[in-house]
C-alpha cells in the first residue's frame, strides 16, 4: 500500500505498525509523488493526507478517478465537519479520518476496505443505490425504502443509516460516527447517536435483540450486520 503524508511524526509511528499489520508500505511526501507511484505501481490501497504539498490528497483522488483507477483510498484531514467527510466521499475517497486519530482503527478501516473491494469495480461508498435483503437506499436521491416504502427518517438518521450501510460488519464507536455523521464542530453528545439508532430501529421496525441491519455491540457502538450489494440497476 501508498501513504503518502508530508509528517514525518505521523509517516515515522504508521508506516512500522502498517508493516507489523501485514502491509508492504511505500511511503511519499508529496501529491506528485503519490501520482507518480500510483502510475507505476499496483498497489491494493492509498492513504493520503489531505493537506499534503503539490497536489493535495484531494486532487490525487480527482485525478486518479478521471483516470478510472479505482484503488481504495483513505484520505486523511485536520478538518472535523461533517461537510469535509462527505466532500471527500464525493469526490471519489473511499473513507476519511480526522486528524489526529488511532492509528489501530486506520489499520480496521484499510482491512474493511480491502475485504470489500471489488477489482475494477464501484465500491460502496461511491454507489448511487445500494441494497441489503428488503432494505434500498438512494443515495443519489437521498431517499431509504423498505419493501418498496419510502421511510421518513431525520436528515442525520439517513446521513447515520446511510455511512453504516457503506462500512458493513464494521464496528463504529459512538464518538466515530459523531465524527463522520455530525461532524466534532457540532456541540452534540454521544447520546445523539443513541437517539438516531432508535429512529432507525422503530422505521425498521427492528429488534435490537435480533437485528437484522443495525446490530448493538455492549459498550462500544454499533455496527451495520446485513449483506450489502450495489444496486446494478437503480430505479
Amino acid at each position: 500500500m501508498l501513504l503518502a503524508d508530508d509528517e514525518a511524526s505521523i509517516t515515522s509511528n504508521l508506516a512500522p505498525l502498517l508493516q507489523r499489520s501485514g502491509f508492504d508500505v511505500d511511503v511519499v511526501e508529496t501529491g506528485s509523488a503519490a501520482l507518480a507511484k500510483l502510475s507505476g505501481t499496483a498497489y491494493d490501497a492509498a492513504v493520503l493526507d489531505v493537506m499534503m504539498p503539490g497536489p493535495d490528497g484531494r486532487e490525487v483522488v480527482r485525478q486518479l478517478r478521471r483516470r478510472d483507477h479505482w484503488i481504495p483510498v483513505i484520505l486523511l484531514t485536520q478538518v472535523g465537519e461533517s461537510a469535509e467527510r462527505a466532500m471527500a466521499i464525493e469526490e471519489g475517497a473511499d473513507d476519511y479520518l480526522n486528524k489526529p486519530f488511532d492509528p489501530h482503527e486506520l489499520v480496521a478501516r484499510l482491512r474493511g476496505l480491502l475485504r470489500r473491494a471489488q477489482a475494477g469495480e464501484q465500491s460502496l461508498s461511491r454507489a448511487d443505490a445500494v441494497v441489503s435483503g428488503r432494505l434500498r437506499l438512494d443515495r443519489a436521491a437521498r431517499r431509504v425504502y423498505l419493501d418498496d416504502r419510502e421511510l421518513s427518517l431525520t436528515p442525520k438518521a439517513l446521513m447515520l443509516l446511510d455511512y453504516l450501510a457503506i462500512h458493513p460488519n464494521e464496528l463504529h464507536t459512538r464518538e466515530r460516527l459523531l465524527e463522520a455523521v455530525w461532524g466534532w464542530d457540532n456541540p452534540v453528545g454521544t447520546r445523539a447517536v443513541d437517539h438516531r439508532i432508535a429512529e432507525l430501529r422503530k422505521a425498521l421496525n427492528e429488534d435490537s435483540g435480533n437485528p437484522t441491519w443495525v446490530e448493538t455491540v455492549a459498550g462500544l457502538g454499533y455496527r451495520f450486520v446485513g449483506p450489502v450489494s450495489l444496486e446494478r440497476d437503480p430505479r
